[in-house]
């Protein structure tokens, strides 16, 4: 199935879940936490009062080699989001590319997504772990802090940026 035929299907528009493709066309379905859409709120707004340069996506779905990927939460700098805003799944990468991590994630599933999101064109790649730990990467791997959003702080949980 294409990506515009999932996101076009009547039957598939409301669902309670995020859905992904593999590179075969199958769906695949996650079902998410209360507190996975708390951490992608808090992450998004942190990241509007951060820059005012761009825009923030929930949800942000990127066609890759391996099918449509979607990041929980995504920065895109102007440029790139009229370039990305009418598509169905984005075909370049918003520059930040953020994963909040559930039960379900293996560590092989969300080195697979970076690396997707890399080729791609994303610059970073975080990942959000369910307490609201970051952990920041580039192309190069793991980086201490983010260069785009520097004063991002390095947990985002439920008592506040610490």
């Amino acid at each position: 199935m294409k990506w515009q035929e999932v996101c076009e299907h009547p039957a598939l528009r409301n669902l309670p879940f995020k859905i992904e493709t593999d590179e075969h066309g199958d769906l695949i379905m996650s079902p998410a936490k209360i507190r996975h859409g708390f951490l992608q709120g808090r992450i998004g707004t942190l990241l509007a009062r951060l820059r005012n340069d761009g825009e923030v996506i929930q949800e942000c779905a990127v066609a890759t080699r391996k099918g449509a990927k979607v990041a929980d939460v995504a920065w895109v700098s102007r440029s790139r989001f009229a370039e990305i805003v009418d598509d169905y799944e984005a075909h370049i990468a918003p520059e930040v590319c953020v994963e909040v991590l559930s039960r379900s994630n293996t560590e092989d599933e969300i080195d697979t997504k970076k690396a997707l999101y890399f080729e791609r064109g994303a610059i970073e790649v975080w990942v959000c772990d369910p307490q609201g730990r970051l952990q920041f990467f580039d192309c190069h791997g793991e980086q201490a802090a983010s260069s785009l959003f520097p004063a991002l702080p390095k947990t985002v949980g439920e008592t506040g940026p610490s």
